[in-house]
């Protein structure tokens, strides 16, 4: 909590107090939810820039509709910070991100006030329109409002929703929050390309000499000219009205209104009171500074997008340097080394360059990057179009995010047999953006697709080789992925070497119980097999690196000494990599090993960091070697000598 004293704020817990409030106030009240938002964030980290460039458009909408009867669906949830502080959650944004605290996202199950879970793009319109005809259905009366960020407008479910919105033709208020920053982590802003078009059409020196030209001469005709002129006028407006944002949306059913100042909040409001009037779909462009109110994020928007704590004053961050690289690092810097090497790689990412490292490519060798806004579909089948043509992309995504260009992956890479290269950061448990960003599924969405090969490095030196091996392949798509953060800190030797597919490796020997890890789950089981050697129980551990295909050969060599195989991974267990190992040992024929699988559980784990969150979920080396350990005990020593006499 603040101890800041605040003028309107310390009035205010839920928005019905904030409509007690006289119009004019509502510029204090912007000012105090700023201040206190920052005041915040400053402590815990968190998105930061999004929510100050939303105050005034916020503390209009709670105003203006009678939430929560009336539903804001708020898209992303970077910007709606200010929300959850109008919203009975005040007290508790100390507790922002933090294990058992207020998600940094929307979520139904933490206030009635988030009418929809926001954690991936593009998402608000269509679900605002489904409660919207959900409420004609019904018969009932209230407002739905989509706040939807200029980046999720990258996204072709937005069009889609939109689309469909024109041809119901129900209530519904879409408001356009458009900062400019379409990119969630670039270091450059970007616009969003159809704004850069209107912004072109109507700065173009060839439109501006024509208008001055026939200003020009219409003024040497007299009464006549003046007439011209007025006509001239009419058609200026004429022309803005075909090639400004109206014409897009007003083409798909929606009243437009727009540009408008989103940081004059009475003229909000009054834009707002007149819209719940209308009937039919209404579309209100909004235009926001991105880190308004605060120097630091006003100046460098990119960098205070998403914060660790920071000096309140200076906007500098007190985390220290890592003593290791990011494994995003490594990805982004190896990349740049192969694209030198090789002219036929190119990367492409889904509006996140600072996020998957191809911010390094961006910046060195920009013929070479693509980004393509928050479109992970078409990102995927972009590759795949490329591939036919001789070259080798690299597409970087977040292991959350490719679960939204499933099918692309499957009918547009695998069916096709196209040289498609998935790089998924963000693999296992994140921290603190928790369930909407866990990369807890990609080992089992990929692992059915026909053909796919899938990787996971135990350290930065196989990320490397294992990048070069999957450019190299040129057999049909593949996949790596690793987690989000440091790296172990390991030796990096120059140059790359290639990895034969499916050849996993064993990296201690033990003959009680064998270890089967997986990616950054392979440093853990190290730490395991020690702790476990202290107790007298000596478990051989083995890197697996693939998940598919499986290594056979050595899980028959493996099998034929030791019986008991623990299979690690930081995914779901269902269809995961120990599902793998238990369909090959079927599938050889193998019946002398008894297998616990380890991995996520049947359940979206919630955010914290994410040392808690393996600890939770016993997949930190404690957890490993106790649920070993009970695994073991578990098996009696008839059974053990039984399964061993197969």
């Amino acid at each position: 909590m603040s101890d800041t004293k605040y003028t309107y704020l310390d009035q205010i817990e839920f928005p019905s107090d904030l409509r007690k409030l006289k119009r004019q106030e509502l510029r204090g009240v912007c000012a105090d939810v700023r201040e206190f938002l920052i005041d915040c964030v400053s402590k815990t980290g968190g998105h930061f820039g999004a929510g100050l460039g939303t105050v005034e458009l916020t503390v209009a909408l709670h105003y203006v509709f009678n939430t929560p009867t009336d539903k804001l669906v708020w898209d992303v949830g970077h910007q709606a910070y200010p929300h959850k502080i109008l919203t009975g959650r005040k007290n508790q944004m100390h507790t922002m991100r933090k294990l058992g605290g207020l998600s940094g996202f929307l979520k139904r199950n933490e206030s009635e006030y988030d009418a929809f879970g926001a954690g991936h793009a593009s998402t608000a319109i269509s679900a605002a329109l489904g409660m919207a005809t959900a409420r004609d259905l019904a018969g009932k009366k209230y407002h739905v409002v989509a706040i939807v960020g200029d980046g999720s407008m990258t996204g072709g479910m937005a069009y889609e929703a939109m689309n469909n919105a024109g041809m119901l033709k129900k209530n519904l208020i879409v408001v356009l929050n458009d900062n400019q920053m379409v990119s969630l982590s670039s270091r450059e802003p970007k616009r969003w390309i159809i704004q850069e078009y209107f912004m072109k059409m109507l700065t173009h020196p060839t439109y501006n000499k024509l208008k001055a030209n026939v200003w020009d001469l219409t003024g040497k005709l007299d009464t006549f000219g003046d007439r011209l002129r007025t006509v001239a006028q009419q058609m200026e407006r004429g022309l803005k009205a075909v090639v400004t944002p109206g014409m897009l949306f007003e083409a798909l059913g929606f009243r437009y209104f727009g540009p408008i100042n989103g940081h004059n909040v009475v003229k909000l409001v009054e834009i707002f009171e007149h819209a719940k009037k209308m009937q039919g779909p209404i579309f209100i462009h909004v235009i926001t500074q991105k880190g308004k109110g605060y120097a630091p994020a006003e100046q460098d928007a990119t960098r205070l997008h998403g914060v660790t704590p920071f000096d309140k004053e200076t906007g500098e961050e007190f985390k220290k340097a890592a003593p290791t690289p990011s494994y995003t690092n490594v990805f982004g810097e190896a990349l740049v080394e192969i694209c030198k090497q090789n002219p036929t790689v190119i990367g492409i990412t889904a509006a996140m360059p600072d996020g998957t490292g191809l911010i390094h490519l961006q910046e060195q060798m920009p013929n070479k990057f693509f980004d393509v806004g928050i479109a992970e579909p078409h990102a995927v089948t972009f590759a795949a179009g490329m591939a036919t043509e001789g070259y080798t992309p690299v597409v970087a995504i977040y292991s959350t995010f490719l679960q939204r260009a499933f099918d692309q992956v499957v009918h547009d890479c695998a069916l096709q047999n196209l040289h498609v290269v998935l790089v998924m950061d963000r693999g296992g448990l994140v921290g603190a953006d928790g369930p909407t960003h866990h990369g807890a599924l990609d080992l089992s969405y990929l692992r059915c697709i026909q053909g796919m090969v899938i990787m996971a490095p135990k350290d930065e030196q196989e990320l490397r080789d294992m990048l070069f091996t999957a450019v190299e392949y040129n057999r049909g798509p593949i996949a790596l992925r690793y987690p989000r953060g440091n790296a172990l800190g390991v030796p990096l030797r120059e140059g790359f070497q290639k990895i034969e597919i499916g050849k996993a490796e064993a990296l201690r020997t033990g003959n009680n119980v064998a270890l089967l890890a997986v990616g950054a789950m392979v440093s853990h089981a190290e730490q395991a097999a020690a702790l476990l050697a202290a107790n007298g129980i000596e478990a051989e551990v083995v890197n697996m690196r693939f998940v598919k295909p499986i290594d056979e050969e050595l899980l028959k060599k493996l099998s034929a000494r030791v019986h008991a195989f623990v299979t690690i991974e930081d995914n779901v267990i269902q269809g995961g990599f120990g599902s793998a190992v238990l369909e090959t040992l079927a599938q050889l024929g193998i019946a002398n090993v008894a297998v616990k699988v380890h991995g996520l559980p049947d359940e979206f784990i919630q955010h914290g960091s994410p040392s808690e969150l393996y600890r939770l979920t016993n997949l930190d080396p404690e957890g490993i070697a106790n649920i070993t350990q009970e695994f073991l005990l578990s098996l009696r020593p008839s059974m053990v000598e039984e399964l061993s006499k197969r």
